[in-house]
């Protein structure tokens, strides 16, 4: 789907990344230039299917397919050290193509078409997003360049000089059920209907932020959009807004989103990133708890089978396969859908943390959250098996596939001292919590 803000497939001899590491949650595996055949390390655009994943760097496009890398600029020159910023497949299966230079190129697997009149005459250098509406016009969005549409005969070009679009510093855009436009851009969302345009900024709307890399529309027509502000939910009345301070959402700073075939949203912030189920399951993906490289996610992209693929703008591209989201009784049944959690302080009742766990030296940690019902654990595992023992020895809650900081409710546990046993991959660990 979407340089931080401003920056945006086989070698015949390819070698498979060599940091694939099975996990009791999924298999990682990391490829970059030490130890495959792709073409850069600055992953800048991605497009995931179920036979491997198309990659823009700023050296070029490169493509896995099974185990090998293809650059595809041994096809297209003008491909070689080339950024590119965007990837889009059609319905017919053609790729869309988004450079800086030379900018929107076409390719269905044999022919090549590309735009050079057009891009000279419309400035379309830095192309930053293309979509194709419910109509079959393709929409371009072009870094400093506004919004550009291509009917297949006629090409039109719309700035804030000319129309209602908030900034032409154009980052995202997405097309809704009612055919409309929503474009993203570094002032704010523009909204066009095909004749009138309406705009959110921080403000008229819940935007925490104008500048809005990212947006995603999922099956019930509710917009998520990525922002420097954190992660925020629009369902045409009501802004919710999901940050560090209210969820375990690695930074605020959300780069891209994708959202997959059972509903759950992948997130790229600039320090890990996350799978969220929209309501309050989260699991966090770092470089202390996953082989995500560390440091910026730029991209996001997860193909129908369920392989998630995370670009760094720096340090390659992590595959996560067979992950399959936690189930939990521990999910707030009474919170309704898309409610952000509170981000009051409340009664913080007694936390406990291992400061010196053992082997790995592995810190554990209970944040209680009594007035609302729940704690959370804090683990650098993948997941862990978690066991409340009462006083008398009797086990009265168990939690299996555990994920880092989600919520476990304990409103209906009697208050009193527990033990509470954490059980990773690195052994088992102990923690008293007493529930006042």
């Amino acid at each position: 789907m979407r340089k931080t803000i401003i920056m945006g497939l086989m070698g015949f001899m390819g070698l498979m990344g060599n940091m694939a590491t099975a996990q009791s949650n999924g298999t990682w595996t990391v490829y970059d230039t030490r130890n495959s055949d792709i073409c850069g390390n600055n992953i800048s655009a991605l497009a995931a299917d179920n036979k491997g994943v198309w990659a823009g760097t700023y050296q070029g496009l490169c493509r896995l397919g099974g185990a090998a890398w293809m650059d595809y600029s041994m096809f297209n020159d003008k491909l070689k050290d080339q950024s590119v910023n965007c990837l889009m497949v059609d319905a017919r299966g053609v790729l869309w193509i988004g450079t800086d230079d030379y900018g929107v190129i076409e390719w269905d697997g044999t022919n090549w078409t590309e735009h050079t009149d057009v891009t000279r005459r419309l400035k379309m250098k830095f192309v930053k997003e293309i979509v194709i509406d419910q109509d079959g016009v393709t929409w371009i969005g072009v870094t400093l360049g506004g919004l550009v549409t291509y009917d297949g005969s006629n090409w039109e070009k719309y700035t804030p000089d000319d129309c209602g679009l908030l900034s032409d510093f154009v980052l995202d855009i997405a097309v809704d059920r009612a055919n409309r436009k929503w474009i993203t851009t570094n002032a704010g969302i523009s909204v066009f209907n095909g004749s009138r345009w309406t705009s959110y900024t921080t403000g008229n709307s819940g935007l925490p932020d104008d500048i809005v890399p990212a947006i995603v529309i999922d099956k019930e027509n509710v917009k998520w959009f990525g922002t420097l502000g954190g992660l925020v939910r629009y369902d045409g009345q009501k802004w919710t807004v999901w940050n560090t301070k209210n969820s375990p959402l690695p930074s605020d700073q959300v780069n891209d989103i994708d959202i997959d075939e059972n509903g759950l949203l992948w997130i790229a912030t600039n320090q890990g990133a996350a799978v969220f189920d929209g309501v309050d399951n989260w699991v966090t993906f770092t470089s202390r708890n996953s082989q995500i490289p560390e440091g910026n996610i730029y991209k996001v992209s997860v193909a129908d089978n369920g392989t998630a693929w995370f670009g760094n703008d720096a340090k390659g591209l992590a595959k996560l396969s067979g992950f399959r989201m936690p189930t939990r009784e521990v999910a707030s049944n009474d919170r309704p859908s898309g409610q952000a959690p509170s981000d009051k302080g409340g009664k913080t009742g007694s936390g406990s943390e291992m400061n010196n766990p053992g082997p790995g030296d592995q810190h554990v940690r209970i944040n209680p959250h009594l007035e609302d019902g729940y704690v959370t654990i804090s683990i650098e595992s993948p997941v862990a098996d978690i066991t409340f023992i009462n006083s008398n020895g009797k086990v009265v809650k168990k939690v299996e596939g555990y994920t880092n900081n989600q919520h476990i409710k304990i409103n209906r546990l009697p208050k009193g001292m527990y033990t509470v046993s954490v059980k990773t991959e690195r052994g088992e660990r102990k923690i008293k919590f007493n529930l006042k």
